[in-house]
């Protein structure tokens, strides 16, 4: 406890870590906003679609519909706020729940890396990467020099178990022992150039799964070497820019790229604060009164919210325990687990909506309801499939319809297998609830997948 209390207490660093670390993610997380823009994706998400599909206790979460718009300005112009300095706090408040918001209308488009921000930004709140190189320090006068130690190496934390969670979750007989579903994903990319004769060689497909696995649960730990860091830099670099040449993965690989500078001592990024001084002709901060160590106004308060937003950070991704059965096929506990890229699922889902007086039935057109990238997501994933049941009864009962039954048909493929039946088909699903409960409708997988 004594070490412990030295090190929050004692333990300091260069303020200009922070400063770095929140320019860099204010300007991508605006590139990313203003490419979800560009992309047309706010209408074709969020606007367009007749339905969403709402994660579970957060129902009330609505579409603003063309206002939809004016949520990703303010989540905009809360970035150009944190990137300057300006009213850090209040910015990344407001960057948080616009960003978070945003992601909540649809888990149609949920991805690890959308998570991952709204994971970081929450952090970011409570950590002083004001202190410095900011509007808010000019003008109350005041830059701090250094920072508490333990402000940097919880974004280190965070990152690290983003990595090596991943690299967890690789150690599995799919990925490990079958190459799936690289080895699906990797033969559709034959017409590329040079290497484009690799991706049927069975032989690269192990060489991307293992090399994959190894970097994850490794790269964390070498980033903190200091003799190793340079080398494990490459590493991220070389990494993320083949996987954006191979997958169409958005920002993600520049965002892990940018970010994990953190590691680096703050020379680095004194360097790189001075470099925009240059680049912007922005004036120093001379007559600002130079503070050592920046202090924390409600320090216990501040440290135990950050605690235990780190423990549930920890154990979150191991919620799947809870749970029988085959977690790829059930996917129970999947989301929110650092669990990259390690599914290939493909499903048909039929609905078939019944009387259950008359015995009257009709199948249903998804596509009267639902996108075709809706349609895709929610044909193997079995919480969708139940919330969309839901859906189709209570739409049915408005026109009038009486005991109304929801059954499904649904075969769905993991992972180069055959497919199989995943829903038992005399289940009725409309009177199934939503819960964290076990789904006993789900039927098992006829294969076993050992490991994470």
């Amino acid at each position: 406890m004594t070490t412990l209390r030295n090190y929050i207490l004692h333990h300091k660093t260069k303020a200009a870590t922070l400063a770095a670390f929140r320019v860099l993610f204010g300007v991508l997380m605006l590139g990313s906003l203003i490419r979800f823009v560009a992309m047309d994706w706010v209408a074709k998400f969020y606007i367009l679609p007749k339905w969403h599909f709402t994660y579970y206790g957060f129902g009330w979460v609505k579409t603003l519909g063309i206002y939809t718009y004016g949520l990703f300005a303010v989540a905009m112009m809360a970035c150009v706020g944190i990137i300057v300095g300006y009213k850090y706090r209040i910015f990344m408040i407001l960057f948080f729940l616009s960003f978070t918001y945003i992601e909540l209308i649809d888990k149609t488009t949920y991805l690890n890396h959308y998570y991952f921000v709204s994971v970081m930004s929450f952090l970011l709140i409570f950590l002083p990467l004001h202190a410095t190189f900011s509007i808010d320090a000019k003008n109350k006068g005041i830059d701090y020099k250094y920072v508490p130690s333990w402000t940097v190496d919880s974004i280190k934390l965070i990152l690290g178990i983003v990595y090596f969670y991943a690299g967890l979750a690789k150690l599995n007989s799919d990925w490990l022992l079958r190459a799936q579903p690289l080895k699906i994903w990797l033969s559709t990319k034959t017409d590329m150039p040079i290497i484009g004769s690799f991706m049927n060689q069975s032989w690269f497909h192990y060489t991307m799964s293992w090399s994959g696995m190894l970097y994850d649960l490794s790269i964390p730990f070498l980033l903190l070497i200091r003799k190793t860091r340079p080398f494990a830099f490459v590493a991220v670099v070389v990494f993320h820019v083949f996987t954006r040449i191979l997958f169409d993965i958005g920002m993600f690989p520049y965002i892990m790229i940018c970010l994990t500078l953190v590691f680096f001592d703050s020379s680095l990024h004194e360097k790189f604060l001075l470099g925009l001084k240059k680049a912007f002709k922005i004036n120093d901060l001379d007559s600002n009164t130079t503070v050592e160590l920046y202090s924390f106004k409600r320090i216990k308060n501040i440290l135990f919210i950050i605690s235990l937003f780190i423990v549930i950070q920890l154990f979150l991704p191991f919620r799947n325990l809870c749970y029988p059965g085959e977690l790829f096929w059930t996917e129970q506990g999947f989301r929110f687990s650092w669990r990259v890229m390690l599914m290939e699922k493909v499903g048909y889902t039929n609905f078939i909506v019944k009387d259950s007086v008359s015995g009257k039935q009709f199948h249903v057109k998804n596509s009267d309801f639902l996108t075709s990238f809706q349609i895709k997501q929610m044909s193997f994933q079995p919480d969708f499939i139940l919330e969309y049941a839901h859906l189709l009864g209570d739409h049915f009962k408005s026109q009038g319809h009486q005991n109304i039954q929801v059954f499904v048909e649904s075969y769905v493929a993991l992972n180069g297998r055959l497919n199989q039946l995943f829903i038992d088909p005399k289940v009725d699903l409309y009177k199934q609830e939503e819960g964290f409960h076990n789904k006993t409708w789900i039927l098992p997988l006829n294969d076993e997948i050992k490991g994470f």
